[in-house]
């Protein structure tokens, strides 16, 4: 059973950054295509980013050149560098491990951006 454990949340003010971090366990991690999605209050889950195990990004309009995601195959983790912060950035982000027959996430982090 693969096991995802996100950590960074918080709260920030509008224009501030957060960097979140995933860290897997129990995967053969570079098979996996490695994501973010968040999902505010009353609304779907959404994609955020995702990157394949040879590098390959791909980002939401919504955040594309604010937000990068990047992963380190050795340490098993995915990370996610969010920059100029928004309030409608604001929801739980949740770390997705996606591989042929396998779609494992992680329990959610919080991110609240307030003044």
């Amino acid at each position: 059973q693969v096991q995802l454990v996100e950590s960074g949340g918080g709260l920030v003010p509008p224009g501030g950054s957060l960097r979140l971090s995933c860290a897997a366990s129990r995967i053969i991690f570079n098979i996996y295509r490695m994501g973010w999605y968040r999902q505010a209050p009353g609304k779907q889950r959404d994609l955020v980013a995702t990157i394949t195990s040879g590098g390959t990004t791909n980002y939401a309009d919504s955040v594309k050149g604010r937000f990068t995601i990047s992963r380190d195959n050795a340490k098993n983790t995915v990370d996610l560098q969010m920059n100029s912060l928004k309030p409608e950035d604001t929801a739980v982000y949740y770390c997705n491990a996606f591989a042929l027959n396998s779609n494992s996430w992680g329990q959610g982090t919080q991110v609240t951006v307030s003044s």
